[in-house]
């Protein structure tokens, strides 16, 4: 058995913006797949929002995982056949939203991001830079409480990194809790916080000023 993490200890702040960086294999992505709900730690307990999450269903972590959890991958992954409005609304699949308010609320977050004069472009049409905003439109659409991103300038230029940064700017500063796994040191010098994660043990990095709100989300234990 390989542990991925042992002893962390990581509290999240509301609003708070969070990078966490480590080499490659050194728990970062099972770090995010536990606070995104889709791992279980092996030992110790994630609390979101004050919530205990180790022993919820699986129907109630999907729940808080399509109501209140947003991600946004490196890879973008969206449906090539369908429009960018059409991936969008895709987030509200496992919800019971009307279709009117689906459309409603996807239009309004792809405004958000700058893209309402694409929503009816293919991905294939669109630019990286472009497809990953369509994927951040998909990912707050929802209005979220936390936003986890993976590595979500890997696959952009210079100049539609920096676009995607400042839109993350934006949205954390209108008061979504950013978390992102990085290995560019920029996108992590935009955090207010970062933790670095290496051979499994969290260390947190001199804080930039900023935001010392009390935590709401926490990771404590170990996972296999």
């Amino acid at each position: 058995m390989v542990t991925a993490l042992s002893d962390v200890v990581l509290s999240v702040a509301p609003g708070d913006h969070l990078a966490i960086v480590g080499p490659s294999g050194a728990g970062k992505s099972t770090m995010l797949n536990i606070l995104g709900l889709l791992d279980r730690p092996s030992t110790g307990e994630y609390l979101f929002d004050g919530e205990p999450t180790s022993r919820l269903s699986e129907r109630r972590r999907a729940a808080l995982r399509a109501t209140q959890i947003g991600f946004v991958f490196q890879a973008f992954h969206l449906l090539p056949a369908r429009t960018a409005l059409e991936n969008v609304q895709l987030a509200f699949l496992y919800g019971a939203v009307p279709r009117g308010e689906r459309v409603h609320r996807a239009r309004a977050a792809l405004d958000r991001v700058g893209l309402a004069h694409r929503m009816s472009f293919l991905p294939g049409l669109l630019s990286g830079g472009e497809r990953q905003r369509v994927a951040i439109a998909r990912a707050v659409c929802t209005g979220p409480r936390l936003l986890l991103a993976d590595e979500p300038t890997g696959n952009l230029d210079r100049a539609n990194a920096d676009a995607v940064l400042g839109l993350f700017d934006e949205l954390n500063a209108d008061g979504l809790t950013l978390v992102t796994i990085t290995h560019d040191q920029r996108v992590a010098d935009r955090a207010r916080r970062r933790v670095r994660i290496e051979q499994g043990r969290a260390t947190e990095l001199p804080r930039t000023p900023d935001a010392t709100a009390p935590p709401s989300v926490a990771v404590q234990g170990a996972a296999s």
